[in-house]
């Protein structure tokens, strides 16, 4: 059965939230957890949430109600590290001189053969390196990248690099595509996945260097990729592509400045909505309709980004991640798992080199 080790000291609500979804999500996808950290801290999350169970907020959108879950009656087992790597440090000075860290020693029973895939909040750049030196590349993968799984008015986009990479190759994006592709076909179950680069304008020949030079790779492999061409910010919610290849600086400022819109965005029609009596009744009535579309919207659904291109299963979260998010990136790792990605991306990779000779 497919276990996943979870760092649990990482993020910014570490480890009460990051216990409690890793109980959740061992409890609502029956997968065995092996929870890294503190030891001390940990058990004691563990023992709380026996009296008091699992707290969902509800992000003041979803009523908050407890979940009663007794830890005891899971399979979990508690893995001590007694360094935790810090927003702040430099990735890979931290791994090296931390080896004893909650994320290390997390990628490490991965390696080892412990589990079968780590989830990690916290650090981006420390789960990237963590699972870079410590878990290998994929044959032919200069480069891991974070898949971005966002909504659209169709249906889910996928955009990567998410931020793995700030300088990217023009090789290193069609690696992206390639591994988007695969991702797409066998967790999205998107038949036929369509391919655009991201650029500043759709015609040929626009934007700088480096996307004419992903471009020309592209349009060569036009149809084994299904590739489509460049594409704008806008078809990031348009759905008209199911991949979209960009850097990891600029597909970060994307996803970053997509949760800030989204925020803005319920705040202002929460205003809205309470600013007198009858736009107080108004809101009652469209409550149902918001819940809807904020659950499409929302970055917990999600739960976690996978790290493709590494030799193991890495989902990296957001660190504000509530319990609510870990929960799903569990199911996200239990899914890369089962449906065995690394091994589907190495085949269509081979398969799209074999086929230029």
């Amino acid at each position: 059965m497919t276990r996943i080790a979870v760092d649990a000291m990482g993020g910014d609500y570490a480890p009460r939230a990051i216990v409690e979804g890793a109980v959740w999500g061992a409890y609502e996808y029956n997968v065995p957890i092996e929870l890294v950290g503190r030891e001390d801290k940990i058990l004691a999350e563990l023992d709380r949430i026996k009296q008091e169970g699992v707290v969902f907020t509800g992000n003041g959108i979803f009523k908050p109600r407890r979940i009663k879950i007794n830890p005891e009656n899971l399979d979990i087992k508690v893995t001590h590290a007694s360094e935790t790597i810090e927003m702040g440090e430099a990735p890979g000075q931290a791994i090296r001189r931390k080896k004893n860290s909650s994320i290390v020693l997390a990628v490490k029973a991965v390696a080892t053969g412990s589990s079968d895939a780590v989830v990690a909040a916290g650090s981006t750049g420390a789960a990237m390196a963590s699972s870079l030196f410590g878990l290998g590349r994929l044959p032919g993968i200069e480069r891991p990248a974070i898949c971005l799984t966002l909504p659209s008015m169709k249906k889910p986009v996928i955009v990567i690099d998410g931020g793995a990479n700030a300088n990217s190759t023009p090789e290193m994006l069609f690696q992206f595509g390639i591994m988007g592709s695969t991702y797409a076909k066998t967790i999205l179950g998107i038949e036929n996945p369509r391919i655009g680069v991201l650029n500043i304008g759709e015609e040929r020949g626009k934007g700088n260097e480096l996307v004419n030079a992903a471009y020309r790779m592209f349009e060569q492999k036009k149809e084994q990729l299904n590739f489509i061409g460049n594409v704008e910010g806008k078809e990031v919610f348009l759905g008209n592509c199911d991949i979209i290849v960009c850097d990891g600086f600029v597909g970060n400022v994307a996803l970053k400045t997509i949760e800030g819109a989204a925020s803005m965005l319920f705040f202002m029609i929460k205003n809205q909505f309470t600013e007198n009596l009858l736009s107080s009744v108004i809101g009652a009535l469209a409550k149902p309709f918001m819940k809807k579309i904020y659950k499409k919207i929302n970055y917990e659904e999600f739960g976690g980004q996978l790290l493709l291109g590494v030799k193991g299963i890495t989902v990296i979260c957001h660190g504000r991640s509530t319990a609510y998010a870990i929960k799903n990136a569990i199911r996200v790792a239990k899914e890369a798992v089962e449906k065995d990605v690394n091994k589907k991306i190495e085949a269509f990779y081979k398969a799209t080199l074999d086929s230029q000779e």
